[in-house]
């Protein structure tokens, strides 16, 4: 049966990720970024797609805690686990991160308490499915399990013999809703006292209350999740019961037969389900139906030459979710989809006009029964992208070519072609170029395609990094800055260079740095590398260097001791050579420096109590500050002779002295222990004295 009217494809605003699954999904990217062993216990979430490109980057599915010993970390994932696989994990010592859903972890607590209370426990939900094995697992006490009302009303017969008995009733969280609200009735009836928990999460009851409202407007259904993952099959059968419903994993499974002759299409996803592959099906849909589209759009062309192709002026009037509606002075309301807008898929129609604006576009057809005239302003952006794009291209490139193992410099007038059988490699000129903005759409080999305006850039591996060798994934959707190197019309290829605009970009910093840099200045910068003579610090602009001298006050062998690569770190400059194009820094700060704290809280005459670090043969050094070592020469041990130090002293002794001299110039201190002796003995015959002379006086 062929179509009769337009069709139409709606996404459900529920589809996708819930927060549970969203959450344990991030938490094991963070884990991957930090480059953790990372083990899951059991399948994060029920999408083979997604675990299997977990798997492609590390991540390993557990069966047992154990698996991830000795030096990996467990993840636990949303759907959470038993009492006793905690106990297991504390037991064996594994390092785990719980990512247990929130709304899971509330029903834990529920059964536990429950169950500590002596209640029985009764649980609607799949018994297979892990989060019903954790629930349960967490119960002390009886529980049940059951998955409809023919299951329920078995168990509560059975419970009914047993007199009296406190229940407590809890839900898997992707359960049925309209299942669970008759079952929670029946319970209500054979035990009035019961307590009953709603814990369906509210993102899966919105889902499934969105997936019966579509599915009653649409005449089919797509429903996207993995086929083992229990709420996208409680979609599908919702769905099922109000129109032709078809239950997928990827775009490639979609039913393009049945796509094609529907009218109106609905797509709802499970919660297991990526973004992604949502994204990913509503495009091969859309492809499926273009495709049909173009073939219409190019008879109807012919009828319509007079007037498609005409480049008119549009004022935007109105602006929807996917398109605009614009008035181009005819009787027919102007319509530009949003593939012809814009080419960026980031982009919403209101981040691309706002009412009221002038837009040059081109007519592709008019559909006199509808009354409407479809529009383009991407074919014109493109096209004078194009012209753009070839006017900013040097007319003579330099190029590099290898034939028969032999490299020469050749130049030749753009669009010339070389020879097939040369290898050409584009070299970057110091020239007068245009930037322009694009993003990155594809990571292909050699290299990367920026789309400007629609019109695609290669830019090779080399020229898209500011360094050579940096990975290209992380340009990807990323909105650049480039020039235009070559552009030839024959072949309709751009080459452009991101590297070039960094290059200048960092040069015109680095100029601006050296033209106000001053001893003294302060800056935040990264430790970017570690020599066994110091560290190197990433200004932004230009590196700078910190002696290893200058990261302690203390002696240290190397600087590790002290920072690490990657470290941010505040730092001053000490000198500057602006023609050798070199920064001394500074780290360590003159509040800091040990002889200053003492000049301050140590004067002579103060006792300590320090340890002894070391006895040589004139006498022993005791740590006073960290950098700071004092002399107790030999003769200032004891106030008996000693031959050797270590007759009176050993390193490691903590003992108490006191500072007789400080030379700041020539950064020593003297001790003494024996004068501290003599100072306390005296005392001593003092007292002796004294107390004796009242002994006497007490005698008269």
């Amino acid at each position: 049966m062929g179509k009769t009217g337009k069709q139409s494809i709606t996404v459900a605003k529920t589809a996708g990720f819930c927060f549970g699954v969203d959450r344990a999904v991030k938490t094991v990217e963070k884990l991957l970024s930090e480059g953790r062993r990372v083990y899951t216990l059991g399948p994060i979430i029920h999408n083979p797609q997604v675990i299997a490109d977990l798997e492609r980057r590390g991540v390993r599915i557990a069966e047992s805690p154990a698996d991830a010993l000795p030096d990996g970390v467990l993840v636990i994932r949303s759907h959470g686990v038993p009492a006793s696989v905690y106990e297991e994990i504390n037991r064996l010592g594994v390092e785990y991160v719980d990512a247990t859903c929130p709304f899971v972890e509330k029903i834990h607590n529920i059964v536990s308490e429950a169950s500590a209370r002596g209640d029985t426990v009764l649980i609607a939900g799949d018994a297979a499915h892990p989060e019903v094995l954790g629930i349960s697992g967490h119960c002390s006490g009886p529980c049940h399990v059951f998955r409809d009302a023919d299951e329920l009303d078995i168990l509560l017969n059975k419970l009914r013999s047993q007199g009296n008995i406190s229940v407590t009733a809890v839900v898997q969280t992707t359960f049925n809703s309209e299942l669970w609200q008759k079952s929670s009735e029946i319970i209500k009836k054979v035990f009035s006292n019961a307590t009953i928990f709603a814990t369906i999460c509210n993102a899966t009851l919105m889902r499934q209350q969105e997936a019966e409202e579509l599915s009653r407007r649409c005449d089919l259904m797509i429903v996207i999740g993995g086929r083992k993952s229990s709420n996208t099959a409680k979609l599908f059968h919702i769905c099922r019961n109000n129109c032709s419903t078809r239950l997928i994993e990827t775009a490639a499974e979609l039913p393009a037969d049945e796509v094609r002759r529907a009218i109106d299409i609905g797509i709802t996803a499970g919660a297991s389900t990526p973004a992604g592959i949502i994204k990913e099906v509503q495009e091969t849909m859309s492809e499926i139906i273009n495709g049909e589209n173009f073939a219409a759009l190019l008879e109807e062309s012919f009828k319509n030459s007079n007037t498609n192709g005409k480049v008119v002026e549009g004022i935007v009037v109105g602006i929807a979710p996917g398109e605009i509606y614009v008035d181009v002075g005819r009787k027919q309301s102007g319509v530009v989809t949003l593939e012809e807008l814009t080419d960026n898929p980031n982009l919403t129609p209101a981040d691309c006009v706002k009412i009221g604006d002038h837009l040059d576009l081109m007519i592709l057809r008019t559909n006199d029964q509808e009354g409407y005239i479809y529009l383009s302003k991407r074919i014109l952006d493109s096209s004078r992208a194009r012209e753009e794009l070839k006017a900013a291209a040097p007319k003579i490139v330099s190029r590099s070519r290898r034939r028969n193992d032999e490299e020469e410099d050749v130049f030749r007038p753009d669009g010339d072609e070389a020879p097939a059988e040369v290898t050409e490699t584009v070299e970057e000129k110091e020239v007068e170029q245009v930037i322009f903005t694009g993003y990155v759409t594809e990571i292909v080999k050699g290299g990367v395609i920026v789309s400007y305006k629609g019109v695609p850039v290669f830019v090779p591996a080399t020229l898209a990094t500011a360094s050579r060798g940096e990975p290209l994934e992380g340009l990807l959707k990323q909105e650049v800055r480039f020039v235009v190197l070559e552009v030839d019309p024959g072949r309709r290829r751009a080459v452009g260079s991101i590297r070039a605009v960094l290059q200048q970009e960092r040069r015109a910093k680095e100029k601006e740095f050296w033209e106000n840099i001053q001893e003294g200045q302060v800056f935040t910068g990264t430790v970017k590398s570690l020599t066994s003579y110091g560290a190197f610090v990433d200004l932004g602009a230009v590196d700078g260097m910190i002696h290893i001298s200058e990261l302690s006050w203390s002696h240290i062998k190397h600087p590790s001791e002290v920072v690490e690569v990657g470290d941010v770190v505040e730092v001053f400059v000490k000198s500057v050579d602006t023609e050798k194009r070199k920064i001394s820094l500074g780290y360590k700060k003159t509040e800091d420096n040990p002889w200053e704290i003492l000049r301050t809280n140590y004067p002579i005459g103060t006792i300590i109590e320090a340890p002894v670090v070391g006895t040589p043969a004139f006498g022993a050094f005791v740590r006073i500050l960290p950098g700071i070592d004092g002399l107790v020469h030999i003769s200032q041990l004891s106030t008996s002779h000693v031959n050797v130090p270590t007759d009176a002293v050993k390193v490691g002794d903590l003992v108490r002295a006191v500072i007789t001299d400080i030379n700041f110039e020539k950064k020593r201190v003297s001790l003494s222990i024996r004068k501290l002796l003599e100072d306390t003995a005296d005392e001593v015959v003092a007292d002796d004295a004294e107390d004796a002379a009242e002994e006497t006086a007490d005698e008269q």
